[in-house]
C-alpha cells in the first residue's frame, strides 16, 4: 500500500480539476498498480499515438529523473561509483539523480518503421511489448477515443506477457473500456479530442508526482 502523502497526491488532482472526480477510484488504482510495479523493481511502459504519443514521451521525461523532488542518489551508489570511477564520482554524484524506469514504445523509430514497412504497422507496439514487457511490468496505453488499433493490441498483448495495464482514454472509453481490454480505465470526462488531452496532462503529472512520492518523498 502506497504512503498517505503518495495517495493523497488523487485528491490534490481533484482539488484543482473538479471534473475529475469521477475517475478517483481509477486514479487511486493507477497509483496502487504502478507503486507496486516500481517496489517489485519493474518498469513502466507507455505508448500512444499523435498527441498522445507526445504524452508517452513527456511522462518518460519525468518519471527517469527529477521531477519535484531532488532524487539525490544514496551512499550505495556513491560507494560503488568512488570503487568504479573515482575521478568522476564527484561530478556524478552532484548531477545524476534517481530514476524511475520508464520506456516509450513511440520513439523507437527504426523498429517501429521497419516492423510497419515489413509486417504490420498497427502492431509495432505489440511487437515491442513481446519482446520487452515483462511480469510485473505496467503498461499505461493512451488513446483519446479509446479505440486505437496499435494501443489496442498493445493492451491485448501486454496481458499475454502478464503486463499490468492502464488506459488513459475519453469519456466513453470506446472499445478499450466496453471490452474490459485494460485492467484500469482512467476515463476522463469529456469527449473532445483537444479537451481529452487537456485533462490527461494533469492526470499522467499526478501519476508521476504520486510515484516520485513514493519512492523519494521524506515522508
Amino acid at each position: 500500500m502506497p504512503k498517505k502523502s503518495t495517495l493523497d497526491k488523487v485528491d490534490d488532482l481533484i482539488a484543482r480539476y473538479p471534473a475529475l472526480a469521477v475517475c478517483r477510484e481509477d486514479l487511486i488504482e493507477s497509483v496502487k498498480a504502478i507503486c507496486a510495479s516500481y517496489a517489485a523493481g519493474h518498469k513502466l511502459i507507455v505508448c500512444g499515438n499523435g498527441g498522445s504519443a507526445s504524452d508517452a514521451e513527456h511522462i518518460v521525461g519525468e518519471l527517469m529523473k527529477g521531477f519535484l523532488l531532488p532524487r539525490r542518489l544514496g551512499p550505495e551508489m556513491e560507494k560503488k561509483m568512488r570503487e568504479v570511477c573515482p575521478e568522476e564520482a564527484d561530478y556524478f554524484m552532484k548531477n545524476l539523480q534517481g530514476a524511475l524506469p520508464a520506456l516509450s514504445m513511440v520513439n523507437q523509430v527504426a523498429l517501429n518503421t521497419a516492423f510497419a514497412n515489413d509486417q504490420a504497422p498497427d502492431l509495432s507496439f505489440a511487437q515491442q511489448l513481446l519482446g520487452m514487457g515483462n511480469e510485473g511490468d505496467v503498461l499505461l496505453a493512451i488513446s483519446t477515443s479509446g479505440n486505437s488499433t496499435n494501443v489496442i493490441y498493445a493492451l491485448q498483448m501486454a496481458k499475454v506477457k502478464n503486463v499490468r495495464t492502464i488506459a488513459l482514454t475519453g469519456k466513453s472509453g470506446g472499445k478499450i473500456k466496453s471490452h474490459g481490454l485494460a485492467d484500469i480505465t482512467i476515463c476522463v470526462p469529456d469527449d473532445e479530442t483537444f479537451r481529452i488531452q487537456e485533462l490527461h496532462l494533469p492526470v499522467y503529472h499526478m501519476l508521476c508526482i504520486a510515484a516520485e512520492n513514493e519512492f523519494f518523498g521524506e515522508d
